[in-house]
């Protein structure tokens, strides 16, 4: 098989390109480098630096001819969203159109997206979450995810292209950038191994469902092989709050440094958790690292990087 993995530079991207390289597929990566490292691409990859909303994207794709797209590339900063909303629905919404329209142009088979089961639902009436409940964003980012996915339903029935969307939960692992806004556990981990004072937004009793990037590699895997296009939630199905992932953090690191407290992050919702039913169902998938051992896991990175 032939992949293309925008945003394989990145995080989760650079994790699917691995898994797949292991599994003797053929992956172009493609990346502008704005988050995504060099480095991280894997070097039996091949790769070219651009934006997925580059006009010359659609001529990579012909040039490339991938049966499958997994489509990771993305603004994922809530706070840069609220601050910012036209650049986060540049990135999100006219990226994945740019993405959605070549690979009709270039007969790709299926369109696998990265979405956001976290920001997409906002504080649901239903914890755990499942797909069906309605759609209530509560940041533009959230927002941006939500557009994305109606392109791709609509490429879907008008041009015949397989979309499926896969919601993740809060995911963490090697690899995810300390720097940034998003990823509180390599936040956490990085500050508390160099000594410095970490800070909990609010009073640290939100919730959200954290799972492991190996995890979600294994479901990107899956929807390869799923039957239909549809909407996944991808995430354990189990809340923990800000206060308890620092609370695990410090233990597994051996750490005694207190957190401090600062106001609410705009755009911040209270509860995140989603049910995952139907990934199990009909993907077959479910995660398979517990908490714990992604942290430590997470943290052991962290000390040898």
């Amino acid at each position: 098989m032939r992949a293309l993995v925008t945003g394989g530079a990145g995080f989760i991207g650079s994790h699917i390109v691995d898994a797949l390289i292991r599994d003797g597929h053929a992956v172009l990566v493609i990346d502008d480098l704005s988050r995504g490292r060099r480095e991280q691409v894997n070097p039996r990859a091949d790769f070219t630096q651009m934006s997925v909303t580059a006009s010359a994207f659609a001529a990579a794709v012909g040039s490339w001819h991938p049966d499958v797209i997994f489509h990771q590339a993305a603004q994922i900063d809530v706070r840069h969203s609220v601050a910012d909303p036209l650049a986060d629905a540049e990135a999100n919404v006219v990226g994945t159109v740019n993405v959605l329209h070549a690979s009709t142009m270039h007969n790709v088979k299926r369109v696998v997206f990265a979405s956001s089961g976290g920001a997409i639902y906002g504080d649901a009436d239903v914890i755990p979450t499942p797909e069906t409940q309605t759609p209530e964003p509560e940041s533009p980012y959230g927002t941006s995810k939500l557009c994305a996915e109606a392109y791709g339903g609509m490429f879907q029935r008008m041009r015949d292209l397989d979309f499926i969307a896969l919601r993740y939960a809060n995911v963490y692992g090697p690899r995810q950038d300390p720097h940034g806004e998003a990823g509180v556990v390599a936040i956490f981990a990085e500050r508390l191994l160099r000594g410095e004072t970490a800070t909990i937004n609010g009073d640290g009793t939100q919730t959200r469902d954290y799972v492991y990037v190996e995890d979600v590699v294994a479901a990107n895997l899956a929807a390869l092989d799923a039957a239909a296009p549809e909407r996944f939630n991808i995430g354990t199905g189990i809340e923990t709050n800000v206060n308890q992932i620092y609370q695990r953090l410090r233990t597994v690191l051996g750490c005694e440094a207190e957190a401090v407290h600062g106001p609410p992050k705009p755009g911040e919702q209270q509860r995140s958790c989603l049910s995952i039913d139907h990934a199990r169902e009909t993907l077959g998938w479910e995660p398979q690292t517990q908490l714990d051992e992604g942290l430590r896991r997470t943290a052991d990175f962290f000390r040898t990087r």
